[in-house]
């Protein structure tokens, strides 16, 4: 059985294994080894995944399939490098499942419960970035009317990828 739920700060540790997880399984191959193990270190240690489940401006969910988690989402206010930011835009950090869990509709589900919440104060200007040769994220998020508005370097290591922002303006109520 599938369930979408709120994380907490004591999914930390469960949050820091699958972000892990699936940002290797997505993009490991991009990188020197080395390269991949730093920003991983960094990134999804278990104590900064913890200051961002205690932050009150934030927000993560685990999708869990029979109480483990193979899929999360993280929003929050936004963070990307685009001129066109305002205070109080809000961006979808994260959405990732693992590679079995991917295709069967609960990758839409787990981005609606975001966006929900980005939304929760009424309609506002959603962000996100993703890679630039990841075309079937770009196809996904267009279908939710996300469009391409500029680009940035996402740096692992030695590596500089070329990420696209995607903007989504205020609309109607969902």
């Amino acid at each position: 059985m599938y369930a979408i739920r709120r994380a907490t700060v004591d999914d930390a540790p469960t949050l820091s294994v699958l972000a892990t997880r699936t940002f290797v399984e997505t993009f490991g191959h991009l990188y020197p080894a080395q390269d991949l193990q730093d920003f991983l270190d960094e990134a999804y240690a278990v104590d900064r995944q913890h200051t961002i489940l205690a932050h009150p401006d934030y927000a993560v969910w685990l999708l869990e399939r029979d109480g483990v988690a193979v899929g999360h989402a993280a929003a929050g206010p936004c963070g990307l490098p685009h001129p066109d930011v305002q205070p109080g835009d809000r961006e979808l950090k994260r959405l990732y499942l693992i590679k079995d869990e991917q295709s069967c509709g609960w990758g839409s589900r787990l981005l609606e419960t975001a966006l929900d919440w980005l939304e929760r104060d009424g309609p506002r200007t959603l962000w996100l970035g993703v890679w630039s040769e990841n075309f079937g994220a770009q196809r996904f998020y267009a279908r939710y009317g996300f469009s391409k508005v500029g680009t940035y370097e996402f740096p692992v290591g030695s590596v500089r990828d070329l990420e696209f922002i995607l903007r989504r303006p205020p609309g109607p109520a969902r």
